[in-house]
């Protein structure tokens, strides 16, 4: 990692409590510092752990020229903006989808599966009902979950798991112990579990997008806050955590900017990208 004075060609940055204010928008400052980078040629990608369907209404406000891609479900898929083409998918093997969701199950823990942009639980909840307060998403209920993935034999792109009653780390413990070779299991953000293939990560996704696109690490700027955006703000030329990120994203981070509310995005494009003379490689 390191700053180099160089021309950046990919900007990518997470969505919630990093590119997002407190009220879940951009703000006029990121959007116009956005545009200009694009504007100037530099290629923008949004990193988030959300589904497609909630995450795509932001690059359209961003009013981007271009079939822009999403990086979605931690990395687990990469589908792009205007024409809905996958254009990466890693989803979970089903056979270790299914032990998830018995282990869940076992423990009478929470879980939610995500296959082809929709969500499925086993019956509603308060977990349900806060995760659709947070998302607006519909909600499919099929009873019992390990049986559903058995019988359909679906790959799910991600699964997860919210508890408040304190356990959250005695279950991300206990997966891991079980899963730990095969899967990437981490918080997201408090009381959020996410379960993803162990190819699937905010950090391995920008990779390959970088590298199909002919990107060159230290050409790529990330944003994050959270322990998901660990590897993508590691593999990046510029890896940079807003200021309310998370300990572990503040330490490894060569940047630290303004928090998500103060435009630490558009600061750090402005005078990175928009103001950093460029210098013949």
């Amino acid at each position: 990692m390191g700053c180099c004075l160089m021309r950046f060609r990919l900007i990518a940055a997470d969505l919630d409590d990093t590119l997002l204010d407190e009220n879940s928008n951009i703000s006029a400052r990121n959007k116009e510092a956005i545009r200009k980078a694009v504007s100037m040629g530099v290629s923008f990608v949004i990193a988030t752990g959300r589904m497609f369907k909630t995450s795509v209404s932001y690059l359209k406000d961003l009013e981007l020229d271009g079939d822009c891609p999403l990086i979605n479900y931690h990395g687990a898929m990469i589908k792009k903006a205007k024409s809905g083409e996958i254009v990466f998918h890693q989803p979970l093997n089903n056979e270790l989808a299914v032990a998830v969701a018995e282990e869940a199950e076992l423990k009478g823990t929470h879980v939610s599966v995500f296959i082809e942009d929709n969500l499925y639980i086993s019956e509603e909840s308060e977990y349900s009902r806060y995760y659709q307060t947070l998302t607006q998403v519909d909600l499919q209920a099929v009873g019992k979950l390990s049986t559903f993935l058995t019988g359909n034999g679906a790959k799910p792109t991600k699964m997860s798991i919210i508890c408040w009653d304190g356990n959250i780390d005695g279950i991300e413990a206990g997966l891991k112990d079980s899963f730990g070779e095969k899967l990437s299991i981490l918080q997201s953000r408090p009381y959020f579990l996410e379960i993803t293939d162990q190819k699937a990560t905010k950090g391995q996704a920008l990779r390959w997008f970088a590298e199909q696109n002919g990107i060159k690490q230290e050409e790529i700027i990330a944003f994050g806050d959270g322990h998901n955006d660990l590897d993508m703000i590691s593999y990046a030329g510029l890896g940079v955590a807003v200021a309310n990120a998370r300990p572990a994203l503040l330490q490894a981070a060569d940047l630290v900017t303004s928090a998500n509310h103060e435009d630490g995005v558009a600061e750090v494009i402005e005078k990175y990208v928009l103001n950093m003379p460029t210098y013949p490689e």
